[in-house]
């Protein structure tokens, strides 16, 4: 991983955890619950939405250590269920808003490159055509990662919740319980290379898609 790389990995990794998390709070505003609003994070102004460790620290030390997975977080939009109009159809389509987005970025920074590739940019010079080229398709592959990675039904991720919406409200203490326990599980799969061979098949074959591979 060269500075370069470095210095566009990161803004690429900013666009994909940032847009998740406001494709979140916009389906929610659409569902009922106009909390995210209330608190000044339904906006596409980064700095709001920006966790330290999250969106920064942490992935740069995977870009730093040559990680073979790269992933990141934003503050998670504050969002209140029981403001929905229908409580279950609300967490099923919260939960998957982010994940829909990272798809829809990763198909439109492939269309992108594609559209480059193609020798329609050849107008801008190298020095410009380059860097936008590599960040076509690190966004692909990192917005593709984020995406399966949070289709996975471990709590918190949005995979769980999306299953907890058809459970009975009985059982939702179980998922929001487990919660606690989701993250230090997640962290275990990723340092011990487990998650990496479950997500990495869906990944590259997602990723030759968006590219035309």
């Amino acid at each position: 991983m060269n500075v370069q790389d470095l210095v566009i990995a990161i803004p690429a990794i900013m666009v994909a955890v940032i847009l998740h998390e406001y494709a979140h709070g916009w389906v929610a505003y659409k569902m009922g619950d106009p909390t995210a609003k209330e608190e000044g994070r339904l906006t596409l102004n980064p700095i709001p939405h920006i966790d330290l460790l999250g969106t920064l620290v942490f992935p740069a030390i995977l870009l730093l250590i040559g990680s073979n997975i790269l992933f990141g977080w934003a503050k998670p939009v504050p969002i209140n269920p029981f403001r929905f109009r229908d409580l279950r159809k609300g967490t099923f389509f919260v939960s998957i808003a982010g994940v829909c987005m990272n798809l829809a970025l990763a198909s439109t920074f492939g269309l992108l490159y594609r559209i480059a590739e193609a020798g329609y940019l050849d107008f801008l010079t190298p020095a410009v055509v380059q860097p936008l080229v590599i960040f076509f398709v690190k966004s692909v592959m990192i917005n593709t990662v984020l995406a399966v990675f949070n289709i996975i039904p471990i709590p918190p991720l949005d995979g769980s919740r999306a299953i907890m919406s058809f459970f009975s409200l009985k059982h939702w203490e179980l998922f929001y319980r487990f919660e606690m326990y989701g993250f230090l599980i997640i962290m275990l799969l990723l340092f011990t290379g487990i998650l990496q061979r479950i997500i990495a098949p869906i990944v590259i074959f997602l990723y030759g898609v968006f590219l035309g591979l």
